[in-house]
């Protein structure tokens, strides 16, 4: 009898783990108030550092408001995942997702400073590959914010994305391009929308709070922001006319904050030195509102 429920056991293993790993989140909004993590789980590959890491701290830069805390290492080695990150304990999809942060002010005190703030999906299964949506802050010119996907296999991504200078309102580029051929093309007509942004008055994603946010459909993408005076959703970009570069399958939802010594910003070439201090990025909250309810 203890032979066949050790068995029975056995077999129901894999069902049980499947089970846990395909579930979706539905509708949700972590406030970062408490001081443990209700959606999301602690995933950094880097140094186990205690500081790096804090939920429900006082903000220092916005009284009364309790945020998460990311603090970068200055020994950390450099790379994606090796600094703070958050990822969300079931999987997402289509649907609207939003953040309010802060990013890490650094100029003044290291203005080559190598580092990125990453709001971001992102998930590798075997057959379609990667699926990742991101908005991504560099701490030497947060005036600028790139966003864009990634999609398909290790070796051969292909990644759509926009560069944009809000304080100043310039499009740097809105592209298409892959990742084994390095073939590269501008983007253009409806794929290119709105050709042009309107500046935002002294624009500055390390001075304040800001409400960032995406909606993902099948076949299309839309990247926006709060406006700090109107309160108006700004389009920063709406991505549609074709579903190459839109993922359409499940991903975790997630935030980071790492050392890059081989991506600089825009404006400044010479920006990939290694943090000197453990700059702080703040959280607000975050949300995701699933099409489906989310369910899969």
């Amino acid at each position: 009898m203890k032979q066949q429920i050790l068995s029975a056991i056995l077999f129901l293993i894999p069902f049980i783990a499947i089970s846990q790993t395909d579930k979706y989140h539905s509708s949700f909004k972590e406030n970062f108030s408490d001081s443990t993590l209700i959606h999301f789980r602690y995933g950094s590959t880097g140094n186990k550092s205690d500081f790096k890491y804090k939920i429900g701290v006082d903000s220092p830069s916005e009284p009364g408001t309790k945020i998460l805390s990311f603090k970068l290492d200055p020994e950390e080695n450099a790379g994606a995942g090796r600094g703070p990150e958050i990822i969300s304990k079931e999987f997402t999809h289509f649907g609207t997702y939003s953040a309010r942060l802060k990013v890490p002010e650094a100029v003044s005190i290291q203005p080559n400073v190598g580092a990125v703030v990453g709001y971001f999906t992102y998930h590798v299964d075997s057959a379609p590959g990667l699926s990742e949506i991101d908005f991504e802050w560099l701490l030497a010119d947060p005036t600028i914010i790139y966003v864009g996907t990634w999609t398909g296999q290790s070796g051969a991504l292909r990644r759509v994305g926009r560069i944009i200078n809000l304080a100043k309102g310039i499009v740097y580029e809105t592209i298409y391009r892959e990742s084994d051929t390095g073939f590269r093309t501008p983007l253009s007509g409806i794929q290119n929308q709105p050709a042009t942004i309107e500046a935002i008055e002294d624009f500055d994603a390390s001075a304040k709070f800001y409400t960032y946010g995406f909606d993902w459909y099948e076949d299309r993408i839309t990247w926006w922001m709060v406006h700090p005076v109107s309160g108006e959703k700004i389009v920063l970009w709406d991505y549609h006319g074709t579903t190459i570069g839109i993922p359409q399958h499940r991903t975790r939802y997630r935030m980071n904050f790492w050392h890059t010594n081989d991506w600089a910003v825009e404006t400044n070439p010479n920006s990939l030195e290694k943090p000197i201090q453990p700059f702080e990025l703040e959280v607000d909250w975050m949300t995701y509102e699933p099409l489906n309810g989310g369910s899969k």
